[in-house]
């Protein structure tokens, strides 16, 4: 098991009897991530533990995925990964058009602006509906909020971890 792994979703509770668990997806590609051979890993976030695992069938629920893996038939297989999250190794991480990112590569770029103006460094990746929400760290302790389109967001720059940005009126506020 290589030593790289990537955050795809969270396990929140089992359903039913038959082994299956709820995932929350942490992904822009979770039809992918939670397709049927697909190889991914229970990581404890307590215990660092490491357990390789396989889907054998997923489906979508509410904003969730009900997911079965390979041998794991019952409740009392599957009830102990509850609070786990699972991870995918990067040799399955698949390529990219050139106008897209995995949230890894994005979370820790300096933000700046089309001014020359250092904003801060882009902590975290929040998805609330139409487009994502770039949420940078500033050193006067606000975040701010940016939003991941084409009008505020100019440039990425993922070997130099640095994304430039066109402020529209209020976001400073």
């Amino acid at each position: 098991m290589s030593e790289k792994l990537f955050t795809v979703g969270k396990i929140v509770n089992t359903h039913g009897i038959r082994g299956e668990l709820k995932i929350v997806p942490h992904t822009d590609f979770a039809d992918e991530r939670f397709a049927k051979g697909s190889k991914l890993v229970f990581f404890d976030p307590q215990k660092e533990t490491r357990l390789a695992v396989t889907v054998q069938s997923a489906r979508e629920h509410k904003k969730m995925f009900i997911v079965k893996f390979q041998n794991f038939d019952h409740i009392n297989d599957v009830e102990k990964y509850k609070g786990w999250l699972l991870k995918v190794e990067e040799q399955y991480l698949g390529d990219l058009e050139d106008d897209e990112f995995y949230y890894h590569e994005i979370i820790g770029c300096k933000v700046i602006t089309d001014e020359g103006e250092e904003l801060g460094t882009i902590s975290e990746i929040l998805s609330p509906g139409a487009n994502d929400v770039w949420v940078v760290e500033r050193e006067s302790g606000k975040p701010v909020l940016i939003p991941y389109i084409d009008d505020v967001v100019l440039e990425v720059d993922v070997e130099e971890k640095r994304v430039k940005v066109s402020l529209m009126e209020g976001l400073l506020d």
